[in-house]
């Protein structure tokens, strides 16, 4: 094939890739692990997490499921990046089954199918965290607190009309940490985290989580 046909083909190529593909970069697509097992380089808050979460494989996509009966247990990963040069996180999720009742703004009904967090350093025994979440009910934009402030939510999805299908989610952590903590200055982050919990409602909820990536704007 001549030089210039092939120069031609690999430049076409390249602006046939989707806008802004070229500017993230992958923090978890769980390639590695073993398929029905706890992904590697993540950590559960309790050892019961381990058979909350599992890799699962489905043509061809690998993701994280995760299915909580009266369980409310968190995995991360811890993973350093700054959010002044990769503001966007971005990732793909789907609940399954959302925790029946749930209502985030109650203490006894406070479950998710689903939710996402960006992990930040606060003090050596605490964090920050920017958590989302796809609520059954609870409108979308409604803002939510807990651990004393230290952990701040907000609801970017909801309703069960979807539940089942994947949904892509970009959020710009830069801007809803400024927004949302005091800080003058925002430091490097420091992780992710899932939580699909349902030990409040003492129900079952079920979600999945996949292609998480650190984009510029």
């Amino acid at each position: 094939m001549p030089v210039r046909l092939v120069i031609t083909l690999l430049a076409a190529a390249l602006l046939a890739e989707p806008a802004g593909a070229q500017e993230c970069i992958t923090a978890e697509n769980f390639s590695r692990g073993k398929v029905g097992g706890f992904p590697p380089d993540w950590k559960p808050r309790k050892d019961a997490g381990r058979e909350v979460y599992s890799i699962q494989e489905m043509d061809g996509l690998r993701f994280l499921r995760a299915i909580a009966k009266g369980l409310g247990i968190q995995a991360a990963k811890q993973y350093e990046w700054d959010p002044k040069a990769y503001p966007m996180l971005a990732w793909s999720w789907r609940p399954v089954e959302f925790p029946a009742g749930s209502d985030e703004r109650q203490s006894k009904t406070n479950d998710s199918a689903v939710s996402v967090y960006a992990v930040f350093p606060h003090t050596p025994w605490s964090v920050k965290t920017l958590k989302y979440i796809w609520s059954a009910v609870v409108p979308v934009g409604t803002r939510l607190s807990s651990s004393a402030g230290l952990t701040q939510v907000l609801v970017i999805r909801n309703g069960t009309d979807r539940k089942g299908g994947w949904t892509e989610e970009r959020v710009n952590i830069l801007e809803d940490y400024k927004k949302f903590f005091d800080d003058t200055e925002t430091p490097k982050a420091s992780g992710i985290a899932v939580l699909t919990d349902s030990d409040d409602t003492k129900s079952t909820a079920q979600g999945d989580y996949a292609n998480f990536r650190l984009c510029k704007p």
